[in-house]
């Protein structure tokens, strides 16, 4: 029986993500409100292109004008919104709900009808898509023209018309029009849940990352600047033998490097924190700026015998922060080193997937357990010892899955506990 292959489909997942997000926007780009409009007018166009020719049908000519009219004027914020940057007007935006509704109301059997059902979640995508200080003001506007709507149509009762007939006509109009407030309040539900996790997730590994960062300074940096303190005094008050001396020489010389590739994680991963997302995306030659990286990594590799080979065509251009994408490849190209075995091998290659450039460090070293694997990119992964006893203090795949996220790429981990790993990020292609 042939395995099913999951990283395809993750691939698919990922991708349609990806797709919509590129349709909302980017959060680094957008504010939530901005996400949210963005979402809705998606959905709304997309629900006014089926609205539209069925009222036609059903000779519900109001309701299809109207109906064309709130798909045209989303697409119109949306467009100028998202691809401009010029932020959606949600005075308009409440002002033409409460026109077009107020129209469909009289034309669409008033109370019998279902224009009703639509006002509450209309009001609730106001008050998403508008500051939070205008939120009183919409409210009592939406509640005086509901009530003023319906006491025109009790006194008045001859100004609504009745398109459907009862029964049937009515349980059609209903039917049709319950998707729309459903699909409007299932969006902005799930975006301020999705936006209240996230910020209470951040804020839990935050809370984790300073007690993680004070443990760090408190213990993994002070052991080795002992050892190193050790190492100085027993070169500065012993008389050593040449070949003691070397071996002191040599440890010392381990214990700086390990010291210092602990302190440029923690001054990375610390900076990151502090300047919060700031991206400087611009279309680059892949090989140019990555071939410097890799052979300065290279250079670290010999000390192991390590053979590095790399393979990156030399056309390829892709979009992204070249500070950023350099910092994720050395991390993992150090990562690789110091897990594999003296005599290993080290790949990195990059290839074209759809309209996405992948780039692969893949090595033949002592792999990742299974059980680690899960938080392998989380500030809660223990740090590990390498194949010579190198340290490292863990925030290494925590800064890779960061930076590359914040250029709208993602990384993913292949990993055989003693056959090596394999790790993947992918990034945009120039257009």
């Amino acid at each position: 029986m042939q395995k099913f292959n999951f990283s395809i489909l993750n691939d698919h997942f990922s991708k349609n993500k990806a797709f919509w997000a590129e349709l909302i926007g980017s959060p680094l780009k957008f504010s939530l409100e901005s996400r949210i409009f963005h979402s809705i007018s998606i959905s709304l166009i997309v629900l006014a292109c089926i609205y539209v020719p069925y009222n036609i049908y059903a000779h519900l000519y109001v309701a299809a004008v109207s109906t064309f009219l709130i798909g045209l004027f989303f697409l119109q914020q949306y467009y100028y919104s998202r691809f401009y940057g010029k932020a959606h007007n949600s005075a308009l935006f409440g002002l033409v709900g409460v026109l077009l509704l107020g129209v469909n109301y009289f034309s669409n059997s008033g109370i019998n009808g279902s224009t009703d059902l639509i006002w509450p979640a209309y009001l609730l995508l106001v008050f998403a898509i508008s500051p939070y200080q205008q939120h009183i003001k919409w409210l009592i506007v939406y509640l005086l023209c509901f009530l003023v709507l319906h006491i025109i149509e009790y006194y008045y009762p001859s100004l609504v018309k009745y398109p459907f007939t009862a029964g049937k006509g009515q349980f059609i109009d209903r039917i049709t029009a319950f998707p729309i407030p459903v699909v409007t309040i299932y969006i902005v539900i799930k975006f301020m849940r999705r936006s209240y996790d996230k910020e209470r997730k951040a804020t839990e590994e935050k809370t984790i990352a300073i007690q993680t960062l004070m443990s760090i300074i408190s213990h993994d940096m002070r052991t080795p600047l002992m050892n190193v303190q050790s190492y100085l005094e027993l070169l500065n008050t012993s008389d050593l033998e040449p070949k003691d001396r070397l071996v002191l020489e040599k440890a010392l010389l381990k214990s700086t490097n390990n010291t210092m590739e602990m302190l440029s994680s923690l001054l990375h991963w610390s900076k990151s924190q502090m300047e919060g997302p700031n991206v400087n995306l611009v279309v680059v030659n892949l090989f140019s700026i990555l071939q410097g990286t890799i052979e300065m990594e290279r250079i670290h590799a010999l000390k192991k015998d390590i053979s590095l080979n790399y393979h990156i065509p030399q056309e390829l251009e892709v979009i992204a922060d070249v500070n950023m994408l350099q910092l994720v490849v050395r991390n993992l190209i150090s990562n690789a080193v110091k897990f594999t075995p003296y005599g290993g091998q080290i790949t990195i290659e990059a290839e074209v997937i759809s309209d996405e450039c992948k780039i692969t460090v893949s090595d033949n070293g002592k792999g990742i357990p299974l059980d680690k694997q899960e938080k392998i990119f989380s500030i809660n992964s223990e740090p590990e010892y390498g194949t010579d006893n190198e340290r490292g203090v863990g925030l290494g795949l925590v800064l890779c899955k960061e930076f590359i996220e914040r250029q709208g790429g993602r990384i993913r981990l292949e990993s055989n506990p003693g056959l090596g790993s394999r790790f993947s990020i992918f990034i945009k292609l120039k257009p």
